[in-house]
């Protein structure tokens, strides 16, 4: 009933609010137009307000809560017709202004417009819908008075007087609406009072019910109880009867079973004491042999006292005797006891020490020569196990031809291809009158070996210009690394290590390219590994240890043109930096004796390296000393700003160096020529002469599309 309280409130407030604001809408209406002075050319037609006061249903014995105002009439009116309709605004002003209309008027208007439509007269009261669909025929009631046009001073004052009537009907309405709201509320209360009664009265009406239902099925849920608890009283007795039988039978049984183990148990208990007792006569007879014993102990106790004090006088007697020998000693030799033991101490000492001089050097002298004989042997074993052919690297390298027609395809027109192919893969192409053949020549075997492939090629080919040799070239490059991977993992099968990092294996197929003193470097690894690995099982050492530091030890060697310093220092960096244990790092760095060798794989991997370095035809040292004076020729040049590569050619009687077009400009190319030359002739020792270009070149490059 409070939530119908509250919704019909909630209404009633919806009412007044809207009526208020209707009544502020008026008269700000009435108040624009009196400052406009703006005429009122038509009035309302009483047929809307009077439609909007029809729409309110009313009880017969309410008051209607809005009145309909008469028609105000302006001095512009005409006549009403004969016919007796509803006046009708005229466009033309004619005659004297019309009277002032009253209350009285207002309602005879109302009270004629409903009779002439035939309706009955709604009664007064309406509830609450009736305000909000009067609200909109006020306002369409007030938008018609605004929209009226043609300002004259009397019409505003008629009109001002008009605005006071409506103002003071508004304000009877809003009275009206008021107690009529305070008659809706009223009823409101009356009505939830009433209901509110009711559904107390059918509340206790339906309790009333309840407690008597509730009071009979309690009797007969008593009834029933009382009768199942008859016969479970009956059941029980009967259980309890059973049970009360079986459980003497059970005691029966039970205290039969027990006279039985009480029987066994006394039986048992007899038993021990009978032992008991002839234990206890034994403790008797043994405590009285301890007795005994313990008597005799006691009187050997006694002897022995006596023995130890007759030995104790006895012991002082002898000291005694030895003090005044002692005496009678140092005053015949003239020394006291602690003299006569520092002499004796020290005569031993340096026989001792005599006879150790003589023993040491005797097992010096035999572990000299049986060491230098097992090591010869070892040696000797190590070579003779390890017949390794080694032909010694030569600088020219020869391609055949499938016929000498390709000599001229290989030169070009005006020798641009071969030109092209020197300056590109920095070898010197020799042609000459050898059939179907050519001659590549370069210190350097990893660039020859890259112009052979190129060459071989572009040979195959067919196809030889500029462009072609570019392209060959950079795919020569890749298989070259691809070959050098491959090298790399045949030596570690060859030595049989495994478990190396990648770098270490690429770096290390490297050398297959690399010469030292005309002998190939990876081919010296392997043949120092394999001697290592025999030298190192002679001696009963790790041999997976030895062969690892004996195939490391030259892998500076790959980076010596890249890196500056000792090969040694170089590839001990890189294998530490890769992983490599330290005793490996150390044989390799030492192998040179750059540092001191600790280990004795370090000695093993010197005596690997010299023997297989040094075997007859394995090393030319004229080759290397060209070698190296070919790559101090191109180090120099190559540390120049703005070079981009350098080729020593023509077994060093040219240098091409290659420059950046943007970082070096024609007059500093003449420059970068001169400094070189002049500097190759304060380093080097050379034949002849040697020959500076400085080739710069600018590509410009288009693309039509």
């Amino acid at each position: 009933m409070d939530g119908v309280l509250v919704i019909l409130l909630s209404l009633v407030l919806v009412v007044l609010a809207a009526l208020i604001l209707a009544v502020a809408w008026l008269a700000r209406t009435a108040r624009g137009d009196r400052h406009s002075g703006a005429a009122i050319r038509a009035t309302p037609s009483s047929s809307g307000i009077a439609a909007a006061a029809d729409a309110l249903p009313l009880d017969d014995d309410e008051e209607p809560a809005v009145r309909v105002l008469p028609p105000v009439r302006s001095a512009a009116d005409g006549a009403q017709p004969a016919g007796g309709g509803s006046p009708a605004a005229t466009a033309a002003g004619s005659g004297s202004p019309a009277p002032r209309p009253t209350r009285r008027d207002a309602a005879a208007a109302s009270d004629h417009e409903s009779a002439g439509d035939g309706a009955p007269r709604p009664a007064a009261g309406a509830p609450v819908g009736a305000a909000l669909a009067a609200a909109p025929a006020v306002a369409e009631a007030s938008r018609q008075v605004a929209s009226t046009g043609a300002a004259s001073t009397e019409v505003a004052s008629r009109e001002a007087a008009s605005t006071e009537v409506a103002s003071r009907e508004l304000a009877s309405a809003r009275r009206a609406a008021e107690r009529e709201a305070a008659q809706i509320v009223a009823r409101a209360e009356r009505e939830a009072a009433e209901r509110l009664a009711r559904v107390e009265r059918e509340a206790a009406e339906i309790r009333r019910r309840g407690e008597d239902e509730v009071a009979s099925l309690r009797n007969q849920a008593l009834a029933e109880a009382a009768a199942d608890a008859s016969r479970a009283e009956a059941a029980t007795r009967d259980a309890a009867r059973a049970e009360l039988e079986a459980a003497r039978a059970e005691i029966a049984s039970a205290r039969a079973s027990f006279e039985d183990e009480l029987r066994v148990r006394r039986a048992e208990l007899r038993g021990r004491e009978a032992a008991l007792a002839a234990r206890e006569q034994r403790v008797e007879e043994r405590t009285a042999s301890l007795d005994d014993h313990a008597s005799r102990l006691a009187g050997r106790d006694q002897d022995l006292l006596d023995r130890e004090n007759e030995l104790t006088r006895r012991a002082a007697e002898a000291a005694d005797l030895e003090a005044g020998r002692q005496a009678a000693l140092e005053r015949i030799a003239e020394l006291t006891a602690a003299q006569a033991r520092a002499e004796l101490v020290s005569t031993i000492e340096q026989e001792a020490r005599r006879e150790a001089a003589l023993l040491v050097r005797e097992i010096e002298s035999r572990a000299e020569e049986e060491g230098e004989e097992r090591a010869r042997r070892i040696v000797t074993t190590a070579i003779q196990r390890v017949a390794s052919e080694q032909t010694t690297e030569s600088v020219v390298t020869v391609l055949h031809l499938p016929g000498d027609e390709m000599k001229g395809r290989i030169i070009g027109r005006e020798g641009r291809n071969i030109r092209t192919f020197e300056s590109v893969t920095g070898v010197n192409v020799l042609i000459d009158d050898t059939p179907e053949a050519v001659l590549l020549s370069c210190f350097d075997p990893v660039r020859r070996e890259i112009g052979r492939i190129t060459l071989a090629a572009l040979v195959s080919d067919g196809r030889i210009h500029p462009h072609r040799i570019e392209e060959e070239y950079a795919r020569a490059q890749l298989e070259v690394e691809e070959r050098c991977v491959r090298a790399g993992e045949d030596a570690l099968l060859e030595t049989g290590i495994s478990e190396m990092h990648p770098e270490l294996v690429t770096l290390l197929g490297r050398l297959r390219y690399r010469t030292s003193y005309g002998q190939n470097v990876l081919a010296h690894l392997i043949e120092s590994a394999h001697l290592a690995g025999i030298m190192a099982a002679e001696l009963r050492m790790a041999l997976p240890l030895a062969k690892r530091a004996a195939l490391l030890h030259d892998l500076g060697k790959a980076l010596t043109h890249e890196v500056e310093g000792s090969h040694a220092l170089i590839g001990a960096d890189v294998a530490r930096r890769y992983g490599e244990s330290e005793e490996v790092v150390h044989a390799i760095e030492a192998h040179h004796n750059e540092v001191a060798p600790r280990s004795l794989c370090a000695v093993l991997t010197q005596a690997a390296d010299q023997i297989s370095g040094g075997r007859p035809g394995a090393r030319r040292d004229s080759l290397e000393s060209y070698v190296k004076r070919l790559e101090r020729i191109e180090q120099i040049a190559g540390d120049r700003p703005g070079v981009d590569r350098v080729f020593a050619m023509q077994a060093g009687r040219e240098v091409r160096v290659m420059v950046v077009p943007e970082e070096v400009d024609d007059v500093a190319a003449h420059l970068l020529a001169r400094d070189v030359a002049r500097q190759i002739e304060d380093e080097l020792t050379y034949p002849g002469q040697i020959r500076v270009t400085v080739v710069r070149e600018t590509r410009a490059v288009g693309t039509a599309r």
